[in-house]
């Protein structure tokens, strides 16, 4: 899998629903993971915790495409006590904070060059 074409040919709508709809899962499965796992799973259940952060993963992955913010998270969520952390939703917004940033890069540089174009001093 390849991460999301951040081409100006997909439609910016289509892509903003797919990192809402990634945001929206990400929340949830920490939430669950948060508050509430810990009151019903634990000793030799909570290989249910680690298979929703493998569902979590292929599901985002499908969303997204392969993102290397999705390989920490996966393997800090089983480390036991670790998985206290938001990290798929971290990792989600770090994606789409990615993807703001090369959305509007190219822009940017068009109209204020860090460097003035040579010969015209």
């Amino acid at each position: 899998m390849t991460s999301i074409d951040m081409s100006d040919t997909l439609d910016p709508f289509w892509l903003r629903s797919r990192f809402r709809a990634a945001m929206i899962l990400a929340i949830t499965a920490d939430a669950f993971q948060i508050f509430v796992f810990p009151l019903f799973v634990q000793g030799a259940l909570s290989p249910v915790d680690d298979v929703l952060d493998v569902a979590i993963a292929i599901i985002l992955a499908k969303l997204l495409g392969w993102h290397w913010e999705f390989l920490p998270s996966f393997f800090a969520k089983l480390v036991p006590g670790v998985d206290l952390v938001p990290f798929w939703t971290l990792a989600v917004a770090n994606v789409y904070r990615k993807w703001k940033i090369a959305a509007t890069a190219p822009e940017s540089r068009e109209t204020s060059p860090a460097l003035p174009k040579p010969g015209n001093s």
